[in-house]
């Protein structure tokens, strides 16, 4: 297990730089007064950092691509001009135009974001969602983590166990959604449902009998809990996506990821403390026609979902206590392919954040005339889940056990990103 320690990371000159942000950013770590929750939009793939939040009008053609600039709703920041509607949202948006990773291979990447730690052959680290679900567990009868509209490699809780996996939620998207596993089959009713869970029991307390193992205790656990949220009104209702107005919804966008976005918005509204929306597997892996694929398809949808759910939990309140990340494991060239694409590029990229207590109208880090290195500011993912864990209450040096008592902290290293929160 490799745990960073980099000292260096943010110097004195960064912290003079951010001093105007106000004595806020002197309580970075501070957990925020009310819950917090965290909904991440996945651009799983890794989203073209230079084609959307770090454009270049000035590097030559084969750089800059076929993409132009407009103004958004803060003088200074411009944004691609097929993102029309974040851009009129920019001045509650904080753009992070200086991550950068060790790894440029996408199931590796995936991981190392999402967990923190580089992967390792010897354990299965946890995702910051079965992290979360573990620490601080659920509230209103809602599960603490789900994943929509499915899961992928790198989502789950690795060694912590299957008890702290994200709920599914299926494609909200599809015509008479319906969360599969809130509704009993018809032919299925009440009595007949709770002779089968007392089945269950003899059946499972048998096995255990024959063999204690720490699946037994998870699957147990989980069925619990389906149980629970089968007879669960609350979440059925959080999960009725087709309750919304249909303004709204077209608002949304009607796509995987916009409607995704609104069922998360309902979510965390209703208790869930974290949500993963992700149009699919490697979507944004566009390593040919990149500027069709964005401008038909990843772009607008991505654009018309980030900005009404920001839009949208700011008019119902809940902006403050709401964290709204757009992210993929990393970026991509700047330097445009012979077939019109663009392949990974792990030096540079861009993460947007909006709500959960960070200021917007910002634009934090830079990277060099071609967006290919980072000139200031500098953050790593170890940075990136130290920042969240401290910002949800938890403590990123908190040590668990793997199952072969091996100490795993929550976080592997890394400081408070500066000026990020306020």
């Amino acid at each position: 297990m490799e745990i960073t320690n980099r000292t260096d990371l943010f110097g004195r000159r960064d912290f003079l730089r951010i001093g105007s942000l106000g004595l806020g950013a002197m309580h970075l770590g501070a957990a925020p007064k009310k819950e917090l929750s965290c909904i991440l939009l996945w651009q799983s793939g890794g989203s073209p950092h230079i084609d959307t939040f770090d454009m270049k009008p000035n590097a030559p053609k084969d750089i800059r691509g076929e993409f132009n600039e407009i103004a958004s709703n803060v003088p200074g920041i411009r944004v691609c001009e097929h993102l029309p509607n974040t851009a009129k949202i920019m001045d509650k948006v904080t753009v992070l135009r200086s991550m950068k990773s060790r790894e440029n291979n996408h199931e590796r990447a995936i991981n190392y974001l999402l967990t923190g730690y580089l992967p390792l052959p010897t354990i299965e680290f946890a995702s910051i969602g079965s992290v979360i679900s573990k620490m601080k567990g659920p509230q209103n009868g809602m599960p603490p983590y789900v994943a929509v509209p499915n899961t992928f490699p790198s989502y789950g809780a690795g060694f912590l166990g299957g008890e702290y996996n994200p709920f599914i939620s299926g494609d909200p998207n599809v015509t008479g959604y319906r969360q599969r596993d809130l509704t009993l089959p018809a032919d299925v009713d009440w009595t007949r449902l709770s002779s089968r869970a007392h089945l269950v029991k003899q059946m499972d307390a048998k096995f255990r009998s024959i063999e204690a193992s720490p699946d037994f205790a998870a699957l147990d656990e989980y069925t619990k809990k389906a149980y629970e949220l089968i007879q669960s009104p609350a979440a059925k209702k959080a999960f009725d996506v087709g309750a919304e107005p249909d303004a709204l919804r077209e608002r949304y966008g009607r796509t995987p990821v916009g409607q995704g976005a609104l069922l998360a918005r309902r979510l965390v509204e209703s208790g869930v403390r974290f949500v993963t929306v992700a149009k699919g597997w490697l979507n944004y892996d566009t390593h040919g026609d990149n500027f069709n694929i964005c401008k038909k398809a990843l772009l607008p949808e991505f654009d018309k979902a980030f900005a009404s759910l920001v839009a949208d939990l700011h008019d119902r309140g809940m902006l403050d206590s709401t964290l709204v990340i757009g992210m993929g494991e990393f970026g991509r060239t700047p330097k445009i392919n012979d077939g019109a694409g663009r392949d990974h590029h792990c030096k540079a990229w861009s993460v947007v954040f909006a709500g959960g207590g960070i200021p917007g109208g910002r634009v934090l880090g830079a990277t060099d005339s071609t967006a290919t290195e980072v000139t200031d500011f500098p953050v790593e993912p170890e940075d990136l889940m130290h920042t969240l864990y401290s910002r949800f209450g938890i403590d990123p040096n908190h040590e668990f056990q793997s199952s072969i008592g091996r100490p795993v902290r929550v976080a592997n290293g890394g400081k408070i990103i500066p000026g990020l929160f306020a």
